[in-house]
């Protein structure tokens, strides 16, 4: 895995910055949210069999799913999610996303920074290094400011791991601003991160001992001039400081949940064999969501769960999709995602974190020959619940096929704009790259109709 190398960019290094309460424009005012999730669904679910039926198109386009009413009147998805179906007074859905790149990794590239690749639209065949960051590690820079223990985290892996997709980390603004990964066990359906542990001859009042200590020698500089890397300082401080944290250390210990919890989200989905509920992570998908829901609780800022870590054992439905969706993929997608949006709204978070559902793109509305659907960035559905969000609200519109938006259309950057501006963070803003070269915050506009 490789990355640029690290730079410090400080929140000067950004043009016009947090936004002030006196502006008058629809960017202005405090902050909307205090935390965000992103749901990937890494492969591409189909919108066709989802949110955007087309039950009037032609049988090769329509498929085999039949759609049902939901607690919205005149809203209508895929018989697939009746748990989405109830709390759809909850939900937005977008219908009219879209971008240009047809592979899985530029996909992903532009899902989960707003930026197309400098590489353009093609797929990695070894490491290369990540040019934009992720809307989490931009929002770290940006509010770095603020006390934040874990201001960026990702779970329960680095999807494609083998060779690493480059959008899951701080791109130009460098290693800060990567999130601070979360390892999920798939075959106990628990998480860890080694930067919480520490030896068990060390206690709490001996690690701040020798914290004192450093200081003491570190006093005149001496200890940060003899090593090469100007932010070693703060590496090893962040270190010291989650070593002794115990809000975030709890986080972890999901086993803690009551079993009536967990089965809420989703131990396992019932229907696969033992080992393939282990091997392709069916063991964890329900149990990221409420890890993602305790990290909110224990103050984390940003949150990616990745659904999927390799290719094959994803949603990329070139062959069998309607079985793949209706028997492996859908049910507990379904069932995870109202149980977070209704655990959030349980504690009260669901007002101040903004949840979003998406893949990298949609699927073709012609089904293959092998009763598949294939790559389709030229429309697809996202849905958003929380963070001030509309319930019940449909942004957009797709034509007869599900093919192209024709009505108000959205792209990635859209997207982007929105989470910075929900964030009290100007989209317009500049942050500068390792050269000192300044790129737009976000290349497209917030979209204000999702929101009350």
């Amino acid at each position: 895995m490789q990355h640029l190398g690290s730079v410090s960019c400080l929140p000067s290094a950004v043009v016009p910055g947090l936004l002030n309460a006196s502006e008058t424009s629809l960017l202005t005012g405090a902050p909307k949210i205090r935390s965000c999730i992103i749901l990937f669904y890494y492969g591409g679910p189909s919108h066709l069999d989802m949110f955007d039926m087309k039950p009037a198109a032609p049988d090769n386009i329509r498929g085999e799913f039949k759609q049902i009413s939901t607690t919205v009147p005149g809203t209508f998805i895929s018989e697939l999610l009746p748990s989405h179906a109830n709390i759809m007074h909850k939900i937005s859905v977008v219908r009219s996303m879209h971008h240009t790149n047809r592979l899985h990794d530029s996909a992903s590239t532009e899902s989960l920074t707003g930026r197309q690749s400098p590489q353009g639209d093609r797929e990695e065949f070894k490491p290369i290094r990540q040019f934009y960051p992720a809307y989490g590690a931009a929002l770290s820079m940006l509010r770095s400011d603020l006390e934040q223990e874990l201001p960026f985290v990702a779970l329960p892996w680095v999807f494609r791991n083998v060779i690493p997709v480059p959008c899951q980390w701080g791109g130009f603004l460098g290693k800060t601003y990567d999130p601070f990964q979360i390892t999920g066990d798939i075959s106990k359906a628990t998480f860890r991160a080694d930067a919480f542990n520490r030896p068990a001859d060390l206690p709490i009042l001996r690690l701040k001992s020798r914290q004192q200590l450093l200081h003491q020698i570190n006093s005149d500089g001496s200890l940060q001039a003899a090593t090469s890397n100007r932010s070693f300082g703060t590496h090893l401080k962040k270190a010291l400081e989650l070593m002794q944290s115990t809000r975030l250390s709890k986080a972890l210990k999901i086993e803690e949940e009551s079993d009536a919890t967990r089965a809420a989200y989703g131990l396992y989905d019932e229907k696969l064999p033992q080992g393939v509920r282990n091997v392709s992570g069916h063991q964890l998908r329900g149990q990221n969501l409420l890890m993602a829901r305790r990290l909110v609780e224990a103050g984390v800022q940003f949150i990616n769960v990745y659904d999927f870590r390799v290719q094959g054992q994803n949603w990329d439905s070139h062959a069998n999709n309607f079985a793949e969706h209706r028997d492996r993929l859908v049910p507990p997608m379904d069932k995870a995602f109202a149980a977070l949006i209704n655990d959030l709204e349980d504690r009260g978070l669901l007002d101040s974190t903004l949840v979003i559902g998406m893949g990298e793109f949609g699927r073709t509305p012609k089904i293959n020959a092998n009763a598949g659907r294939d790559h389709w960035p030229d429309c697809y559905s996202i849905t958003l619940a929380g963070g001030g969000v509309k319930g019940g609200y449909v942004h957009g519109a797709s034509d007869n096929i599900g093919a192209y938006p024709v009505e108000k259309a959205v792209t990635p950057g859209d997207l982007a704009a929105t989470i910075y501006w929900r964030f009290g963070i100007n989209p317009n803003s500049d942050i500068l790259d390792h050269t000192g070269r300044p790129h737009r915050l976000a290349e497209g506009h917030p979209i204000y109709e999702l929101f009350s």
